[in-house]
């Protein structure tokens, strides 16, 4: 990592900004910003109440962070701030509307997770599909005492039919790998067409109620804003075929959970592989976690080190454009920027 800090005053000595960093920034990034800028590290706190926190927040020019609810509220605490950098591609914590009326940045990470994402909600469906983590537990329970009988058999995923809602670049990355990989054919609704979807891996664009009926694995990988929170209820799950697989990967909002709970109990769908919920951590009365037929996973989609890394990174370079300001590299409303040099 090769971060350029600039943070001195013309004639003058140099002055530490202060930076409130929050949950996870990763600690080669995190020394480095430290370095140059008085970094206050929070994780697990009441960010509405916390003394310590908001006190260093009334001086902060600079937030850098995950899930971090930057709203009215918060920002009231914070006149100095300049750049609030998400160490995320996702951004629904973010008031960006208000963020930019107070003409503050605000950034988040794309592209460098694209790809560690892709292969991480393919292999939950391969997993949901072949029943991977439940026969991994027959196994180590040592319940595995004979020949597999067909009541363990999982379903193929080459050759059946994929269909993704939210063609976006982790989409398109999925797609790759089911068209070129596994011979899927590929359904997708978006808020647009994707022709290079299209072209590259044969994707034909449905409506979202007739990919909800043909395809044999419905995949959710669209960003959670006020349109698609609740996208997918029980009146969409009934549309499913009952032998469909659901797969969400994009935020646990984006469906009513209580009606995909229902849709597995009355069988109208039969399996599902999820890397969201509604609330995270999930709640240890939640009846999917009790499910066999329900893969669950604790929001792993980037998770990797060196993606985690690259993140920080991206997040870091954000942070210190707009603290010298900069345009930062990936800013998420570029009204503000226009704003900022009027």
């Amino acid at each position: 990592m090769d971060l350029v800090f600039q943070n001195t005053f013309q004639g003058g000595p140099t002055v530490k900004k202060k930076v409130v960093a929050y949950e996870r920034v990763e600690k080669p990034v995190l020394d480095q910003l430290k370095e140059t800028y008085d970094v206050q590290f929070f994780k697990n706190i009441d960010t509405r109440s916390d003394e310590e926190f908001l006190a260093h927040l009334k001086e902060a020019e600079g937030i850098i962070g995950l899930a971090l609810n930057v709203d009215k509220q918060l920002l009231d605490h914070a006149p100095h701030l300049k750049i609030v950098s998400n160490v995320s591609v996702g951004y629904n914590n973010l008031d960006v509307a208000e963020l930019t009326k107070r003409g503050i940045m605000a950034t988040n990470t794309p592209h460098v997770l694209t790809d560690t994402v892709a292969d991480a909600i393919f292999g939950i469906l391969i997993a949901t599909a072949r029943r991977i983590p439940e026969l991994d537990h027959l196994v180590k329970s040592r319940n595995w005492n004979e020949s597999l009988t067909n009541e363990y058999y999982g379903v193929d995923v080459h050759h059946k039919t994929l269909g993704i809602i939210g063609m976006g670049e982790i989409g398109c990355a999925i797609a790759q790998r089911a068209h070129h990989g596994f011979n899927m054919d590929v359904l997708y609704h978006n808020r647009s067409r994707n022709e290079t979807a299209e072209k590259t891996y044969k994707a034909k664009y449905v409506s979202k109620e007739d990919l909800l009926k043909q395809a044999d694995f419905v995949l959710l990988m669209t960003p959670l804003t006020p349109e698609t929170e609740g996208l997918l209820g029980l009146a969409e799950f009934k549309m499913m075929k009952n032998s469909a697989i659901f797969i969400n990967g994009s935020r646990g909002k984006t469906i009513i959970e209580k009606d995909l709970i229902e849709a597995l109990q009355t069988k109208e769908i039969a399996a599902a592989g999820l890397d969201v919920f509604e609330q995270e951590p999930i709640n240890h009365d939640n009846p999917l976690l009790d499910m066999p037929n329900v893969v669950t996973l604790p929001h792993i989609g980037s998770s990797t080190h060196e993606t985690e890394l690259k993140m920080s990174e991206l997040a870091a370079e954000n942070l210190i454009a707009g603290l010298n300001g900069e345009k930062p590299p990936t800013l998420i409303d570029e009204s503000v920027w226009k704003k900022l040099n009027s």
